[in-house]
């Protein structure tokens, strides 16, 4: 199957899921998380990349992300993540691949549609389990925003966050959020109102990523002659 076709372009909003190879543990212990917010720190310094939030999980790694020139995001993500595998495999003694074939991406309307998202990737621990209140989790930035000097710097979002935003992050999200998320992750699919969402699939080019999956019905068949 092609891979669904993608446009990253600069000015935009995008989630970014990276997961780890055959979606074993890439993160062991606490020094893993904070080496990777070190990474990070440190590829802001060779190209800064926007962030609006993020979580590391043991797995894989959320990030909600507003490159400023189109290409920012491919490069960041090289280097990164080409930057943690040396590291890996240098405190590991391992071999091969550390992260999946390639990063998923998937752009977002800057509205509500974009608070929804960072809701998602802020709570992703809580949602895993792996804390008792979102906020708990060391690695996510819902922590960072209250950290005196948080290990990596958050770009305001263009969309206010609002003085309870702690509170709401820790409420769960509705079925169809979720469901809606997840489809967008799946298929690189922008999230977004309707009308926004098909404009910027012509705009983008992303037709594939809103196809229904599969061979076509029997109808739509082109007859073999």
């Amino acid at each position: 199957m092609p891979r669904t076709a993608r446009a990253i372009v600069g000015g935009y909003c995008y989630h970014v899921l990276n997961r780890a190879n055959k979606k074993a543990r890439v993160f062991h212990e606490a020094e893993d998380y904070w080496q990777f917010c070190a990474l990070i720190a440190r590829a802001q310094a060779r190209l800064n990349l926007p962030i609006l939030a993020a979580c590391l999980m043991p797995n894989h790694v959320h990030l909600v992300v507003r490159p400023v020139e189109s290409g920012d995001l491919a490069r960041w993500m090289h280097w990164a993540f080409t930057t943690h595998v040396r590291w890996y495999h240098a405190k590991y003694e391992t071999t091969g691949r550390v992260w999946q074939g390639r990063f998923k991406a998937f752009i977002a309307q800057e509205d509500h549609h974009l608070l929804t998202l960072m809701r998602y990737v802020e709570r992703n621990a809580l949602r895993a389990n792996l804390v008792e209140h979102a906020e708990d989790w060391e690695w996510g930035s819902l922590a960072w925003r209250r950290a005196a000097n948080p290990p990596i710097a958050l770009t305001a979002s263009p969309v206010h966050l609002p003085s309870y935003w702690r509170f709401l992050v820790n409420e769960p999200q509705t079925s169809v959020e979720l469901e809606a998320i997840r489809a967008c992750v799946n298929r690189q699919r922008p999230f977004g109102a309707s009308e926004w969402v098909a404009r910027q699939v012509e705009d983008l080019g992303l037709e594939s990523s809103i196809t229904p999956v599969g061979r076509p019905s029997r109808s739509r068949r082109v007859p073999i002659c």
